[in-house]
């Protein structure tokens, strides 16, 4: 069984068995295109010729940040894995081949002021500023992944307007459902978009869109064009801090520990399946408690 029908097979299986999002599928693609091509070049058309010495090899021929070379290998294994337990090779090579190391970088978090201008940038005078107030509006109130806002539906928002208390329905990896509360800034910018933006974004679509965002083509938006709509909010802030997809999540768990809420619920609000992932945000906390007391306490200059 070639390379590229084993590669083929493993796509469908995680689509399909393990429920992973669009986004991973599309990265374990990517890197198992680049281990493909890698053995081609060696002349191995089948998983069963491979060694953990070509696995080794497609590592250090990677010139890559360690997080790129890690998420490399585990794809690779994972496919190796899935080629043993269907029986398509004897053995998984690549079971001793471990990932690098990854350096801990904590995750950048924007002052609370810096926020709150880059959410007052858009122009709410015109139909694509109100989309782009409630985008960014949603993503710092909830905490939501840019990918998590760009798929809910109109009337899912709709629903958690009409009834605040429910929460608002957001889809994470994996297919993991959570509900998360709206603020009443999010809400507002949310109905405004909805009543005075929306109805002439979608008269530009030839045929109704269920999306909640849409685009100037009447199209669900992307997740490219929300990050453009990020970073256009940013630089018309004045922001010059590094910023990010991720920016807005990033400050809305640093802000609410630095506000006191429980870890537990943080890891709750954004998804995560284990607090341990949550826990780095206590790290940028501490970090920022190091700061202040270096800059403002005599006996620590």
């Amino acid at each position: 069984m070639s390379v590229a029908d084993v590669v083929a097979d493993y796509l469908a299986h995680v689509r399909a068995e393990r429920g992973l999002s669009a986004n991973t599928v599309a990265a374990y693609r990517r890197d198992l295109a680049r281990y493909e091509a890698f053995l081609a070049e060696r002349g191995i058309a089948e998983l069963a010729d491979v060694s953990p010495v070509e696995i080794t090899e497609f590592v250090r021929s990677l010139r890559q940040a360690a997080a790129s070379v890690a998420r490399h290998v585990v794809s690779v294994r994972n496919l190796h894995a899935f080629a043993a337990d269907e029986g398509v090779t004897p053995t998984n090579p690549a079971a001793e081949v471990s990932p690098p190391k990854i350096p801990q970088r904590l995750p950048k978090a924007l002052p609370i002021d810096a926020v709150a201008r880059i959410l007052e940038a858009p122009d709410r005078a015109d139909v694509v500023g109100l989309r782009d107030a409630a985008l960014l509006e949603l993503l710092y109130a909830t905490g939501a992944r840019v990918s998590e806002v760009c798929d809910l539906d109109v009337d899912e928002a709709r629903g958690a307007l009409d009834n605040p208390d429910a929460g608002l329905r957001l889809l994470g990896k994996g297919g993991k459902e959570r509900i998360v509360p709206l603020g009443s800034y999010a809400a507002r910018a949310l109905d405004d978009y909805l009543i005075r933006s929306r109805p002439t974004l979608a008269l530009k679509a030839s045929r109704a869109d269920h999306a909640l965002l849409l685009n100037q083509q009447g199209r669900r938006l992307s997740r490219q064009s929300a990050w453009a709509v990020i970073r256009h909010a940013a630089a018309a802030a004045g922001i010059t801090e590094e910023v990010s997809p991720h920016s807005l999540r990033h400050s809305f768990a640093t802000h609410l520990l630095d506000g006191g809420a429980d870890l537990r619920v943080v890891q709750e609000l954004l998804g995560h399946a284990s607090v341990a992932t949550t826990q780095i945000y206590t790290l940028v906390t501490i970090e920022r408690l190091r700061e202040v007391h270096a800059a403002a306490h005599p006996r620590a200059r």
